[in-house]
Formats: C-alpha cells, sequence, structure tokens
C-alpha cells in the first residue's frame, strides 16, 4: 500500500503514500455494491485491515456496533461482521488439512507493460505520460472484468463440489507503483483480489471463490491485458509494435517499433542481473539431471535467480516528477539528449514504417493451424485455455495494435477444437490430430516428428519451426486449388463459424499472414518478383481452359469483402495490396 517504502509505525497511511510517492489505492470491481462501496473509492487502511486481512465486511466496525447496541453479545456481533468461514476456523487445532490452518485471503495480480512503455512513459512529455497510463488503466480493467464474467466460480460443498459463476462480481483493490526495485522506471499495477464472493443461493451468504480455475487462467488474462494494452497505445498515439527477441530461442515479446534498444538495457537493470546468475543455476541443473532445461524448469531456474538477486528495498522517498526527472538525466547522460527527445518521433517514423510492411489481417485457418503446432510441440497434451492464450499471442503478433473484433480469438480456438484436436486421457485434456492436419498424406506426419522429438534445439524454437511446415503445407493446398479452377478475387475473410468435421482446408482464401518485421529489402523485394512470376504462370495454364469457361458460360464469382469506414483496418476487410490505413485517433 505503500509501494516499496517502509512505513514508520503509527504514521497515518496517506501521509506514508504522500511520502512514497504512490497514488492511494482504490477499489473495483462488480462485488463492490454488495459491500456499500463505490468503484473509484479510495482504500482506506482499516478497510484492507479487516476485508484483506480478516475476512471481514470493510465496515465491520459499524456493524458491530450496531449489534452491540442491539443487545447481542460480542460472539454474534462479531460473527455477523464475517464474511463466509471465519479465519479463526483455519486457526483450529480441529482443522483437517494443514494447508486450512494458513488462511489464504486475497490474490495479488500484477499488470505490467512491456519495457519501451516504461521507457515512454518515463521520458517523454506529461501528455504521452497520461495517455499511457490512461491506457494502462482500460487495459487492466478489460482483462479484470474477463476474469469476472468468464473465469471467477464461486465453490461450495465437500472439497468445492458444488460450482457456480460468480453472481455479484469480485472485489478488488488496486495499488500502482512506478519504479523497479532497481530504481528504474516501472509502471505496473497491484490488483489485490479479495476471495470472499456472494454465492448465488438468494440468501445473501458468501464463500469463497475457486482459487485453482482462476490460477489457470492467469495466462491468458496476461495475454488479454497486452492485447487490449497495445490496441489503446495504437489507437490514442498512432505507434505499432515489433517482436524482440529477448533469450535466444524463447518466445519473442512485442515492444514499441522505434524505442532505441539500448535504453531497454538501461531500463531492464533487474533483468541483467538475472541474466547474470543464470548461467550458475542452468550449469548446477545440467549437472544434476544431465540435460538442459526444459520451458518449465528454465522458468523455476529464472525464478530462482530473480529471488537470489532481489536488491533491498528502497528507503529513501520520492515523488514521481523526481523520479521522471532523475531518469530523464541518467537516460541523457547514457545515451545523449537527442536519444531521449527525439522518442515519439522516431516511434511515428517506425510506426509508419511497420503498417507500410504489415497487413493486419487474420486468416483463421493459418492461425488455427499455428496455435495447434505450437501448443502441441510445447506442450504435448492441453486444455483449451492453453489454446486461448495462444490465440491472443497470434493476434498481438498479426495485428500489432490495430483493434481485433470481439470473439475472434474463441472463433480461432474453436475452430483448433473442431478441427485439428482428439480428447486424450481423462478430464478435458487433448492433443492434437495429425490426421486431421494432414488428410490426404498420412506419410507427411512423419515431417513432425524430428521437429517435436530434437532436443537440441529450444521448445519454442521447434515450434516455430512445426507451425511453418504446416502453413507452407496449407499454402501449397490452396496453390493447387486457384490452379486447378477459375481465378478468384483477391479476399482473405473471417468465417462466422467452424467445420463440424475435419477439414482442414477452405478454398477460395488466400493467405493473409505477416512478413516478418526482421525481413531485409533484398528478401522483400525476391519474394514480390516469385510471387509475380507465379501469377504469370498461373494466368498462362488459365489460356487452355478459358475457351472451355466462355464456351459454359461465366461462373458466378463471390462478392468482395467491403472495406469498413473506419481510420484502422479490420480483420475480414479487403485493403489494396501494399497500403494500409492509420493515423492518431
Amino acid at each position: 500500500m505503500v509501494g516499496d517504502g517502509h512505513r514508520p509505525a503509527g504514521k497515518p497511511l496517506r501521509d506514508a503514500q504522500d511520502e512514497a510517492g504512490v497514488p492511494p489505492g482504490f477499489w473495483t470491481g462488480r462485488g463492490l455494491a454488495a459491500l456499500g462501496l463505490a468503484a473509484g473509492d479510495v482504500v482506506t487502511e482499516r478497510q484492507a485491515e479487516l476485508l484483506l486481512g480478516e475476512g471481514r465486511h470493510p465496515d465491520a466496525d459499524r456493524i458491530e456496533r450496531e449489534h452491540l447496541q442491539e443487545g447481542k453479545s460480542p460472539a454474534k456481533a462479531r460473527r455477523a461482521t464475517v464474511l463466509g468461514r471465519p479465519i479463526e476456523h483455519n486457526k483450529s487445532p480441529k482443522t483437517e488439512k494443514a494447508k486450512e490452518r494458513s488462511p489464504w485471503l486475497a490474490m495479488d495480480l500484477t499488470f505490467r507493460a512491456p519495457s519501451t512503455v516504461h521507457i515512454a512513459w518515463a521520458l517523454l512529455d506529461d501528455v504521452i505520460r497520461s495517455v499511457l497510463e490512461l491506457c494502462q488503466d482500460i487495459a487492466r480493467d478489460k482483462a479484470l472484468a474477463w476474469l469476472e464474467d468468464s473465469v471467477a466460480e464461486i465453490r461450495w460443498g465437500s472439497d468445492g463440489k458444488h460450482r457456480k459463476p460468480v453472481k455479484d462480481g469480485l472485489i478488488v483493490a488496486v495499488f500502482r507503483h512506478y519504479e523497479s526495485r532497481a530504481g528504474k522506471p516501472l509502471l505496473h499495477d497491484h490488483a489485490v483480489i479479495s476471495i470472499r464472493a456472494r454465492r448465488p443461493d438468494g440468501k445473501g451468504t458468501w464463500g469463497n471463490w475457486s482459487a485453482d480455475s482462476m490460477l489457470e487462467h492467469i495466462v491468458v488474462a496476461d495475454t488479454l491485458y497486452t492485447l487490449y494494452f497495445m490496441e489503446e497505445v495504437s489507437a490514442r498515439l498512432g505507434w505499432a509494435w515489433e517482436p524482440r527477441e529477448v533469450t535466444p530461442g524463447r518466445r519473442p515479446v512485442l515492444e514499441i517499433a522505434g524505442i532505441d534498444q539500448r535504453l531497454i538495457g538501461w531500463q531492464s537493470t533487474r533483468r541483467q542481473q538475472i541474466a547474470d546468475a543464470l548461467p550458475i543455476f542452468t550449469a548446477d541443473y545440467e549437472e544434476a539431471h544431465g540435460h538442459a532445461p526444459g520451458e518449465r524448469a528454465a522458468k523455476a531456474l529464472d525464478r530462482q535467480a530473480a529471488d537470489r538477486t532481489r536488491p533491498p528495498k528502497r528507503k529513501v522517498a520520492r515523488s514521481l516528477s523526481e523520479l521522471r526527472e532523475g531518469w530523464r538525466k541518467s537516460a541523457i547522460r547514457a545515451f545523449g539528449a537527442c536519444t531521449v527527445y527525439r522518442l515519439a518521433e522516431r516511434a511515428r517514423a517506425a510506426a509508419a514504417a511497420v503498417w507500410a510492411r504489415v497487413r493486419p489481417v487474420v486468416d483463421i485457418v493459418l492461425a488455427a493451424v499455428d496455435i495447434t503446432a505450437v501448443v502441441y510441440v510445447l506442450r504435448g497434451a492441453f486444455k483449451r485455455h492453453h489454446l486461448l492464450a495462444e490465440a491472443r499471442r497470434h493476434l498481438a503478433y498479426v495485428l500489432r495494435g490495430r483493434p481485433h473484433e470481439p470473439g475472434l480469438d474463441d472463433q480461432i480456438v474453436q475452430a483448433v477444437v473442431d478441427d485439428y484436436v482428439r480428447p486424450v486421457g481423462r478430464g478435458r485434456m487433448m492433443t492434437a490430430d495429425l490426421r486431421a492436419l494432414y488428410p490426404r498424406d498420412t506419410e507427411d506426419q512423419a515431417a513432425l516428428r524430428p521437429l517435436t522429438r530434437n532436443r537440441t534445439a529450444a521448445p519454442y524454437e521447434r515450434a516455430r519451426l512445426a507451425a511453418g511446415a504446416l502453413a507452407a503445407r496449407v499454402r501449397a493446398a490452396r496453390r493447387a486449388e486457384r490452379l486447378g479452377s477459375s481465378p478468384r478475387p483477391y479476399a482473405v475473410a473471417v468465417p462466422a463459424a467452424s467445420r463440424s468435421h475435419p477439414r482442414p482446408f477452405r478454398s477460395g482464401r488466400k493467405d493473409g499472414r505477416l512478413l516478418e518485421p526482421e525481413t531485409g529489402v533484398d528478401t522483400v523485394e525476391q519474394t514480390r518478383r516469385t510471387f509475380e512470376a507465379a501469377v504469370q504462370l498461373a494466368a498462362r495454364l488459365q489460356d487452355g481452359k478459358r475457351e472451355r469457361a466462355v464456351a459454359h458460360g461465366p461462373r458466378p464469382q463471390p462478392a468482395p469483402a467491403t472495406a469498413r469506414p473506419s481510420h484502422t483496418q479490420q480483420p475480414g476487410t479487403q485493403h489494396p495490396p501494399g497500403r494500409t490505413t492509420g493515423g492518431v485517433a
């Protein structure tokens, strides 16, 4: 509640927050109405102590006092303020499970944007700083709303066998921090979610929402937050995004295009400290197990290195204006005034270059194939929420900040479930259906095996190779269908629903996959010449059939996709090749 500082005993919370340079926390969530609170109310110290520390009503003092005035016993007056099971039950020796003796009353979700956002927020003017903070608010609230509507469920009964969606929503206290433990800019929000929620029994009783379902969807919520944040930044500032490889062989992250890469190293001091210590932990793991760590073990080693290198908390309080002034001076000393003061100009120029080469159009077939290959190689067996997280990563990479149609991520996942996976084991587990991916010649299934079983390559690198092989298979089938039929107008559409039977290739759809940002000019030109040669070859092959087509009459042509009157490109709209629309909203 006071950032990374320490509050002396007896100092009021608000004074400590002012000295630490952090704003007071505020309440949010649909569950506030049941407690008499409103979204935006300041989180007081007593409210946090009661709700987040004791599992009681945030206005428990008044309720208890009224019950005592009515003549009730102190025990009954206190019990009237408890939401759900009292924490005294957990501390009782009669508690069967040892883990229940330490009551879990809240969950802290941290919303943090990519590194280049913190750089722009810290070094640019107050207008851009305010816009980025607004984007943070919108993306965070949308991700929390999705958790309320689609994930949170209340449980009751023996071992939580009865589960239903949370009736009134969640109760969340949000606290904003401005810096990392290393003293570098790090705009992030801590959303502390109370575990208490009302049951849908009509009696107003309280219980706990299911923690396992919430933890299961944390990564999915993170990808949704990132997707919304990118869209807000691109719409309000006109900036674009491009992938950056942080660790070779690992999944790249999307950063604001045009931000000097040297500034990322200046901002990510903690990341460098962790990277310096990580080889020691990795060597110990390889010596103990005899092989390099996989993706899950690598994440565990990364967390271990972070814990071992964590610096102590800052004890000198500074306001946000003092922090921003110090960060700007530090960056200017390290990289020069031109690098700092031209950040916004270079970001706009880089965005124009990105939109000139990237067409933000989603092809559901290629998206489904890509997601199936990546999740299958990384996990083998997976659940629906793994597919949903990967679908949102795919949308973020393809759209680069352009808005996506609501429900498009669920459409892609449904296409994967309908066409490319099969159930495996018990529960909701599934795996890739290789016969659906290769329906015509099942011998091609062998193309995936060296990609999935080669342990010398990094897991994500093998996943991208598998996705590329399957995407090439889709393109080859489409080319064969186009060459064997009459020409059709160029259009990339988003189907309204998936097929009910496995049939992985749709006809009459052109590949909408974008160029990689690191593709050179020579490669792009060579690709263009190859494409033109292929078009000329297709035209010559059609000359022999033209007379027969005329003799049998014209074939009906599909209606072209219509462009929307918007300043951004939407999936499913038709655009002239090589041109994009955009601008600052």
